[in-house]
């Protein structure tokens, strides 16, 4: 599993954007991990899946809510990643309401979650293989910290833990 002072795996995630600009197609685009976090800082959290109860009631909310409170604790850019197709996490995008706070991305075969050694194993439920729930602060490809959740819970990848590790 990944830790801290580890640098994220190469993985190409895709985003599905609503509106054209700055020359990117609306379709599914890929994203270089690698580059889209040399030089930032990004507070990043996964999930287990779109549109879920607990991913759509606490999970993206929080951190739509506090995209200020981390663009102020120097953090460039938000990230949701989530092992769905580009096109579901443009709905679930939509319907969450993340605009240009949260980047909303997609692990269609769980490519990301694996490298990470952060998946989890639903094939019981009938949803395969998914990522775990965890949050981490990114600084320049390398992770800062790391909250990994237990099977089920919610106390420790939320937007205010992570917001707080965040301010340092």
């Amino acid at each position: 599993m990944i830790k801290v002072g580890d640098t994220l795996p190469s993985a190409t995630l895709q985003e599905y954007s609503e509106v054209e600009g700055e020359g990117c197609s609306i379709g599914p685009n890929p994203v270089d991990v690698s580059k889209a976090t040399a030089g930032k800082t990004i507070a990043l959290f996964a999930l287990p899946g779109a549109f879920t109860p607990t991913c759509s009631v606490k999970h993206v909310p929080g951190y739509v809510q506090h995209f200020d409170d981390f663009k102020a604790a120097g953090v460039d850019e938000i990230w949701c990643v989530s092992v769905n197709d580009a096109f579901v996490m443009g709905a679930w995008a939509r319907d969450q309401k993340t605009g240009t706070k949260v980047r909303m991305l997609a692990d269609g075969s769980a490519d990301f979650a694996k490298a990470t050694g952060l998946t989890l194993d639903l094939t019981g439920r009938g949803m395969g293989l998914r990522s775990n729930r965890y949050s981490m602060l990114v600084k320049d490809g390398k992770v800062a910290s790391l909250n990994v959740e237990a099977p089920g819970k919610f106390e420790v990848s939320n937007a205010e833990t992570l917001l707080a590790q965040a301010r340092g």
